[in-house]
């Protein structure tokens, strides 16, 4: 059998008629265009063609089959009718032959032995991502002060290293809520992980558990949460999970009741508390035909009722339906639909984290909190963690002793790490460094990340 002319596919590039190819395969999606969590809009840039380069990296495999119903899945294309000045049409890259290899592909990365620090892989990213996952992963809000003063203040704490301490046998391994990990560092939840290397968050998983460190999964994955959580080398290898709720609170509780399973393989709900609303990411912003993606773990995305406008980024995109109203006493709704520890994630304040270990909230499940302004992609000119993490040492030390304190923001060296431990904090995550790693380089790069950081903190170990 031939195939389906790629001119009669061409065809059906309506709303009432829309078709698209993924793989060499045709699938009929008009009917599914209303229900689209991304919003009709992105299917329609594709309507009549084939739209695999930009449907890779932000759906997770199968997703199709699941949502179609076989009558919707007409067949493969026949390759031979596509016409050789047909391009895949994707927004994730600015090619213009699709004979050409991808960029990470065309780049010679450097060997892994050679990456030595975080700032290498920073580099080696930014050689092999499109820009618009180039643009989304570094973004911040409006002048980015607040991401640069998120490491800048490390360079301002200085070290006192003390003499005559036995330093010969170090143990950096810890507990983190009653888990354990191999050195105080976990990976801070981060969206859309598959622009950056296929394997995407399932790939983040293996490295985590080959390097005994935590994995909080964001909301916003590439790929579901039952699909990262058996990418684990092992049933018990521990994850987190980052909750954005939802303005429709059903789709937050049926999430909540998928992770809290018991054998869902999560130990913890992270609840993040720092963008309220989506911060104005102008880099995001300006990078062309980016007008959507949906999450595949929480579907978030355009809203089809608002056509995207000019400006409409990859992150604001994401952020749609995320409820802007939660106040303290929501907490008992989070309660009333999980038995798992509950981290708080976004304090900026002393004063928030005294109400975090409150009788009421510690009666409620709270565990941790973690310092974090987003990655300075909210509010802009927001302290960094640093300075929250001073504040609380200042005006509010109990914190210290009632729950465990994390910082996320801003971590580069193992430097860093042992100043934040060393003024209170419990351990500090990474986000970033952990995508420029999975870029181009898969798992084995998020591996290298963690050694480089457990390696730095062994030549000032506290």
């Amino acid at each position: 059998m031939a195939g389906i002319d790629y001119n009669e596919v061409a065809k059906h590039n309506t709303p009432t008629s829309c078709w698209v190819i993924i793989h060499n395969i045709v699938y009929d999606v008009s009917d599914f265009l209303p229900s689209h969590p991304g919003g009709a809009n992105i299917i329609l840039r594709f309507a009549g063609r084939d739209a695999t380069a930009e449907f890779d990296p932000i759906h997770p495999p199968g997703t199709l089959e699941e949502t179609l119903s076989p009558s919707q899945i007409l067949g493969p294309v026949d390759t031979s009718t596509i016409p050789i000045t047909t391009l895949p049409f994707s927004t994730t890259t600015t090619t213009t032959n699709t004979s050409e290899p991808a960029a990470s592909e065309q780049v010679v990365l450097p060997p892994l032995s050679s990456q030595l620090s975080l700032y290498d892989f920073e580099a080696s990213a930014q050689s092999v991502l499109s820009p618009k996952a180039w643009a989304y992963y570094t973004s911040a809000s409006d002048d980015e002060y607040t991401k640069a003063h998120n490491g800048s203040i490390f360079r301002s704490i200085l070290l006192r290293p003390r003499i005559f301490r036995d330093v010969e046998h170090v143990d950096l391994s810890t507990t983190l809520l009653g888990i354990p990990s191999r050195f105080p560092v976990f990976i801070s939840p981060a969206a859309m992980a598959r622009l950056a290397h296929p394997s995407g968050e399932c790939g983040i998983a293996e490295a985590a558990g080959k390097k005994g460190v935590i994995q909080c999964v964001s909301n916003n994955a590439s790929l579901r949460p039952e699909q990262i959580s058996s990418a684990r080398i092992s049933p018990t290898q521990p994850l987190w999970f980052q909750l954005y709720v939802q303005t429709d609170r059903s789709k937050s509780e049926a999430m909540l009741a998928r992770i809290s399973h018991p054998d869902s393989g999560y130990k913890a709900v992270v609840l993040t508390l720092d963008a309220p609303t989506p911060g104005k990411r102008e880099a995001d912003e300006r990078v062309a035909n980016i007008a959507s993606a949906s999450s595949a773990a929480s579907g978030n995305g355009l809203d089809p009722a608002n056509p995207p406008t000019q400006g409409q980024g990859l992150a604001k995109a994401l952020f749609a339906g995320t409820s802007p109203s939660l106040v303290w006493e929501d907490l008992a709704w989070l309660r009333e639909h999980t038995h798992l520890p509950i981290v708080l994630k976004g304090i900026q304040t002393h004063e928030d984290a005294a109400l975090a270990c409150s009788p009421r909230s510690l009666a409620l499940g709270v565990k941790g909190i973690i310092l974090s302004n987003h990655g300075g992609r909210a509010a802009d000119t927001a302290p960094p963690p640093m300075l929250t993490l001073l504040e609380i040492r200042r005006y509010a030390p109990d914190v210290l002793e009632k729950l465990e304190v994390y910082i996320d923001g801003g971590i580069r060296r193992g430097t860093d790490v042992v100043k934040a431990l060393a003024l209170g904090a419990k351990a500090v995550g990474i986000g970033r460094p952990v995508l420029y790693g999975l870029s181009g380089y898969g798992p084995a790069g998020v591996e290298r990340v963690l050694e480089i950081l457990e390696e730095e903190m062994l030549i000032f170990p506290c």
